[in-house]
């Protein structure tokens, strides 16, 4: 996926809904308005299951909806767990290479990320939701070392 210049401080315009921006801050500011409006325009599976994460409902842990993660908006995460939970239609049949350099930059970020079908949600929320737990209970397999987390 073709993502913004850092050097010109500036990010294209969004297309089909996938965040775009510069930069490694959590809250990439130039996402915020497009964020706030993909969590306007949910998904019949987006609203199913954050009735379950909202307000930490699940396992009193608290879930962002449709958040900036440095270059991307992610449709579920939880910051403190560093886990990202991504519900994908038929659209990501299409082009599973730009899923997978969006994964891959994530993943070094430190994020572990469950992604599940939409007919998933509607045909085995309870599955999908005991997927999350299980994932939330186990530490991160490949923790990123000391020295790239900024801690000394």
């Amino acid at each position: 996926m073709e993502k913004g210049s850092k050097e010109h401080g500036q990010a294209p315009s969004p297309s089909q809904g996938e965040g775009r921006g510069e930069g490694n801050h959590p809250r990439n500011l130039t996402l915020v308005p497009l964020a706030k409006g993909l969590r306007r325009q949910s998904t019949d599976v987006e609203r199913k299951i954050w009735y379950y994460l909202r307000d930490r409902r699940f396992e009193e842990i608290k879930f962002r909806r449709q958040y900036p993660v440095g270059k991307y908006i992610v449709d579920f995460v939880c910051v403190e767990k560093k886990l990202i939970i991504e519900f994908d239609g038929s659209q990501h049949a299409w082009n599973p290479k730009r899923d997978k350099i969006r994964d891959e930059w994530l993943n070094s970020q430190g994020y572990r990320i469950l992604r599940f079908w939409n007919n998933d949600v509607t045909e085995n929320v309870n599955g999908v939701l005991e997927t999350i737990r299980h994932a939330l209970s186990d530490p991160h397999p490949d923790p990123l070392p000391e020295r790239e987390r900024g801690e000394n």
